[in-house]
């Protein structure tokens, strides 16, 4: 059986992954793939919180070997106007691991792009997105922070990485800006496109005002969540940071379309 979502206390990277994702019923669905592709929150090059920990990523492929024969992709276009993907693998630790592990690093904005369209969607009527990412099991690994124009960045606005520059800069400091002038209808409507199958918060610090710095959570979040409803999942961050659900613009349109915020099957958290 699976669960929607679940919240876990954080104790270390590998044990509070295999407790929370064996708790949400992951390695049977995991088992089941062929590719999975793993997208962290790399938004620039500073390191955790704001970033995710190259050991949280470690540790997730290393459960996904022990479960699964897929081949697995790490993925990511950084949002820094001034740097490109590689720089951020190599700063942050990913490249060398990767190396070590054997694990394929992607940089999502040069990516091959399929183009899609929506009836019903306002800011994306048309969208460019990556081709991996409809070839794939695509896991979300959000960090858990605030952010100045979206009030939280959790699982599904950690998609917003996966968009080119070539057609979402515009202009723009931000490699993504185009998302920025109606974000949260730009968030809903990018996850319509393409949500993740599988997301992640780490909430073992937490930023509490602001996605690129600024003070961190006191004290310490010290939480994990994961679960297969994007909406659920994100819910559940939003309210760790301690701001209701409901008055995030992206959540809200969501919920009841890209998963259940609140839903009876989410029970037994720590």
């Amino acid at each position: 059986m699976t669960l929607p979502r679940h919240i876990e206390p954080f104790s270390s990277d590998l044990s509070t992954l295999r407790s929370t994702l064996e708790r949400i019923g992951a390695p049977e669905v995991l088992a089941g793939q062929d590719r999975i592709l793993i997208k962290p929150n790399l938004v620039n090059d500073s390191p955790p919180p704001v970033t995710l920990p190259v050991s949280a990523v470690e540790a997730l492929v290393a459960l996904i070997c022990e479960w699964s024969k897929a081949e697995i992709l790490v993925a990511e276009g950084t949002g820094a106007r001034d740097l490109e993907t590689d720089q951020v693998f190599g700063r942050l630790g990913y490249t060398d691991w990767a190396r070590k592990a054997g694990v394929q690093l992607l940089d999502l904005n040069h990516a091959p792009l399929r183009t899609l369209s929506l009836d019903g969607c306002e800011v994306f009527p048309q969208i460019w997105l990556p081709e991996v990412l409809f070839e794939t099991y695509v896991i979300s690994f959000a960090v858990l922070k605030a952010h100045s124009l979206s009030e939280v960045t959790l699982a599904m606005k950690n998609m917003i990485g996966c968009a080119p520059p070539r057609h979402y800069q515009q202009g723009g400091y931000w490699k993504k800006s185009a998302f920025h002038a109606r974000m949260h209808r730009a968030i809903f409507e990018l996850n319509r496109y393409r949500a993740p199958d599988l997301s992640l918060i780490d909430g073992r610090t937490g930023l509490a005002e602001y996605h690129l710095g600024g003070p961190v959570c006191e004290p310490p979040v010290r939480k994990l969540v994961a679960g297969f409803d994007p909406v659920a999942v994100d819910a559940a961050g939003a309210e760790l940071l301690g701001v209701p659900w409901r008055s995030i613009g992206h959540i809200q349109m969501a919920d009841g379309i890209l998963g259940e915020a609140v839903s009876p099957e989410t029970v037994n958290d720590a």
